[in-house]
């Protein structure tokens, strides 16, 4: 497809300055949503066929290329079929976990996420076990979906305080997203994880900074992609669209039509790259 102009100035900027200097340029891609189509079963997630061989033709290309996601790195890796691009990073739990050249660097557990196994089950026990809801342990984090359930609003609604409380009683972070929410260890999220791959960039740091994704969870990379334009740092915001989570396409400077749409302008920033 032709490469699409993004909505605003700033975006317009950042894609300018990707293609006029992209072996400064770092670009950052969410998992679930933005690689992988939404699925009803987490463990179902594959990455839509033609992002790897799209990531493969950029990755030579670009300063940095990584994937910032909730799940366990390694997981990522193996679903998005990512091996073989050239020197990807991939940061897990929302950059608690890094895999980079076939080496995973992963830090101890938090002791919150040990209890919330047996105390997240439980807690659903005591509000009746609603049906359709799922307990998803993620290794370093417990994440309670209620998409498969017949009302996902309503379970929702009954879940969300109870388990906000149990977040904050074990000293955990309850982060929301699509007919989601996740319990897992505080100290960074993804726009956190995003500054540090700005940070370990060799001066001057980068040209520009894009990130793609589609979730609540991907807002604070957005944010941090904001306060680098502030800064002076060109930079592109781009959602991966969804009729759930509105919040994303409104902060974005270029809105493409879900992972067949992440995989399709990917391959059209490295047609203008070769």
């Amino acid at each position: 497809m032709p490469l699409p102009d993004p909505a605003t100035p700033q975006g317009r900027e950042g894609l300018r300055a990707l293609l006029a200097d992209p072996g400064r340029a770092l670009v950052g891609l969410d998992f679930d949503g933005t690689l992988a189509p939404i699925v009803a079963e987490p463990d179902a997630a594959r990455a839509h066929p033609d992002i790897p061989p799209a990531l493969r033709r950029l990755a030579g290309h670009l300063g940095r290329l990584a994937v910032v996601t909730g799940r366990p790195a390694a997981l990522a890796v193996d679903y998005a079929d990512l091996a073989g691009v050239p020197g990807l990073v991939v940061l897990g739990h929302y950059g608690l976990e890094r895999w980079e050249d076939g080496a995973l660097t992963t830090p101890g557990e938090h002791p919150g996420v040990e209890a919330a196994r047996s105390r997240v089950p439980a807690l659903l026990e005591d509000l009746g076990r609603p049906e359709g809801v799922h307990v998803e342990d993620k290794g370093r984090s417990v994440a309670v979906h209620v998409r498969r359930a017949p009302d996902p609003a309503g379970a929702d609604a009954l879940l969300r305080a109870p388990l906000l409380a149990l977040a904050d009683e074990l000293g955990l972070l309850a982060e929301p997203g699509r007919m989601v929410l996740e319990l897992r260890p505080p100290g960074g999220d993804k726009g956190d994880a995003l500054r540090a791959l700005v940070a370990q960039m060799t001066p001057p740091g980068p040209s520009s900074v894009v990130f793609v994704g589609d979730d609540l969870g991907d807002l604070p990379a957005f944010e941090a992609v904001e306060q680098l334009r502030a800064q002076g740092v060109a930079g592109l915001l781009v959602c991966s669209g969804s009729t759930e989570v509105h919040e994303v396409a409104d902060r974005a400077d270029l809105v493409v039509d879900g992972p067949e749409g992440v995989a399709a302008w990917l391959a059209a920033v490295a047609d203008e790259l070769t």
